[in-house]
This record gives C-alpha cells, sequence and structure tokens, in this order.
C-alpha cells in the first residue's frame, strides 16, 4: 500500500498543469474521467504535432517517422502499465495509468515540436528550415 501511496503521490505532483483543471471532481469517479480526458486530450495534441512532421519528412523520412512514432507508442504503452501496476486494483487505477499516459504523451508532443523549427545552418535538424 505504501508503493501504492508513492506512485500516485509521485504522479500527481508531476500534474501541477492538471490540479487545476481536476479541482472541481468530486469523486473517485470524477477524477478518472477528468485524468481521461486530459490523456485524450494530450494525445490530440500529439497527432497533430506528428502530422506536421509526417508534412515536413522527405518520402525517405516518413516510413522512418511512422516506425518511430509506432515504437514510442508501444514504449509508453508497456512503460506506463508497468509505472502504474501498483495501483492496479485500486480505484484510483485509471486516474494514476491516465496521468502516466498524459504525461509521456506530453513529452513526445513536445520533442515532436522542436523537430518541426530548425534555423538555417543547424546540421542537426531533422527537416529543412521552412
Amino acid at each position: 500500500m505504501k508503493r501504492v501511496c508513492l506512485l500516485i503521490s509521485g504522479l500527481l505532483l508531476s500534474a501541477n498543469v492538471l490540479a487545476d483543471s481536476c479541482d472541481s471532481a468530486t469523486s473517485q469517479a470524477g477524477l478518472n474521467e477528468c485524468y481521461g480526458n486530459e490523456y485524450k486530450k494530450q494525445d490530440d495534441l500529439l497527432n497533430q504535432a506528428y502530422q506536421e512532421a509526417m508534412k515536413l519528412a522527405t518520402d525517405k523520412q516518413k516510413p522512418k517517422l511512422k516506425t518511430a512514432q509506432n515504437a514510442w507508442i508501444s514504449y509508453r504503452d508497456a512503460d506506463c502499465a508497468f509505472l502504474t501496476s501498483g495501483a492496479d486494483e485500486a480505484t484510483v487505477a485509471p486516474m494514476v495509468h491516465a496521468q502516466c499516459m498524459a504525461d509521456k504523451t506530453r513529452e513526445r508532443t513536445e520533442l515532436l515540436k522542436s523537430t518541426l523549427q530548425c534555423e538555417e545552418g543547424d546540421v542537426s535538424c531533422v527537416f529543412p528550415p521552412r
């Protein structure tokens, strides 16, 4: 039980952004729904960044980006399943899992977005400058 509390505390502390938006939830079911909605929002933002990256990618880069994204999704899903396994069977499990998924998805979105902005002459850029 101590591990579950530590896991939940750690995930909740990483969610300062969510804390404000989920304050009005008055039950665990409400929190589960709120955190689930946040994950869906982050997933939509990731899909937008991915689509932007696909538009900039060359024909040679597109299959590599698709492979990388699919591998990342598998990693994220497996990692969150492991990291939140301490909460399995608890009523907080959906909330904890959604928070993990949202956090990792937010990080991936930021990474993809960072590849979209490049300055001329930066040889580390994935895509050519616009």
